[in-house]
């Protein structure tokens, strides 16, 4: 198929001489934009995912030794939070809070000190043990029981009034009043368990998909190894925050090794054209060092990108510009298949 200034839309922009990247780059912008796919939809669970029916049974439990939330005392909710800490998510969900925020206005209203990563390792410790009991002594124990007092009496004050520029945290329907709020909100016959847990998943999913997206762009960087490895190529995948002579910030393969960087790519999932933008701007810098000393057209090092998802999928002109900056090297899940045959990177197959 061929536009009207005859250039073969199916192809992609790495199966063509630069100069015809250069001539025609908003009709490969269109190609790469064409083989795009975003997989927002599906996501891994990831270690720690908290199924419905366990959270619900958290819900329940937190429920009844509360006599349907009308006593929301530490009397009634520790030992409940102890034995079964599930309910400690239910009721940091009901709170709207992330571990972190519940840790701090904790510390702020008692004076005991409880640090963002101790919230943040006992909310991954009931995620991933969910109806696994505490110890009801020792560091751990004293600090949950100041998360519970300050939640407790965060829920007997409600939201207080605020002047009309401001909105506070607690102004939602089932907290706006206090316990009267949640109490009516939990009788009205509405599925309030399962709101709480689309607001423990956020919005919606919002706080699952954060948790899961090494794992999502884990993802692509085993299609590039799969390609890698199945032609035989030599290749370094470096580590998060990895320091490589030559590079302020480490490239995610490097081929054949970071002692001879011939090629380098770059993977990234984005469904956000912000996170997306930086990418790109990233890629523009590598390009840049490829070529700093360099005579014209020389290259040290071919940089590839590898992308995915809706977020690249955008601007057009931050296309453009990757384009630009790996020579029209750019390949998406669609067709890392043909990455080895298509770069430089085919000079050391072996398979």
């Amino acid at each position: 198929m061929r536009n009207l200034s005859g250039i073969d839309m199916l192809k992609q922009p790495f199966e063509v001489p630069f100069s015809e990247v250069m001539a025609h780059p908003e009709a490969y912008v269109t190609a790469v934009f064409s083989s795009l796919v975003s997989e927002f939809l599906i996501m891994p669970k990831g270690e720690g995912f908290i199924d419905y029916e366990t959270f619900e049974a958290g819900y329940e439990r937190l429920k009844q030794a509360t006599s349907a939330f009308r006593r929301m005392t530490v009397a009634e909710i520790l030992p409940m939070a102890v034995n079964h800490p599930i309910t400690i998510i239910v009721l940091r969900s009901i709170l709207g809070f992330s571990p972190s925020e519940w840790a701090y206005v904790a510390s702020q209203r008692s004076g005991v000190e409880i640090t963002q990563g101790f919230a943040r390792s006992l909310d991954r410790r009931v995620r991933m043990r969910p109806t696994e009991p505490l110890k009801e002594q020792g560091l751990t124990y004293e600090r949950l029981k100041v998360l519970v007092e300050a939640a407790c009496h965060l829920l007997s004050e409600g939201a207080p009034a605020t002047d009309a520029t401001r909105l506070h945290r607690l102004a939602k329907a089932d907290t706006q009043s206090g316990i009267t709020s949640l109490r009516s909100l939990s009788g009205l016959g509405v599925p309030y368990a399962m709101l709480l847990y689309e607001r423990f998943l956020g919005r919606p999913f919002a706080g699952h998909r954060d948790s899961v997206s090494e794992l999502v762009g884990d993802n692509l960087e085993s299609v590039i190894e799969d390609a890698l490895t199945s032609a035989g190529v030599s290749y370094r995948k470096t580590k998060r925050a990895e320091r490589i002579p030559g590079f302020d910030q480490a490239p995610d393969f490097i081929i054949p090794s970071e002692f001879n960087p011939r090629a380098i790519i770059e993977a990234k999932v984005t469904e956000d054209d912000g996170t997306a933008r930086d990418k790109v701007t990233r890629i523009q810098h590598l390009g840049e060092l490829s070529l700093a000393g360099q005579p014209p057209g020389q290259p040290k090092f071919e940089v590839i990108a590898c992308i995915a998802g809706r977020g690249f999928g955008v601007r057009r002109e931050d296309m453009r510009k990757m384009l630009i900056a790996t020579r029209g090297k750019v390949f998406t899940f669609k067709n890392i298949n043909r990455l080895v045959d298509h770069t430089g990177i085919r000079a050391f197959r072996t398979k």
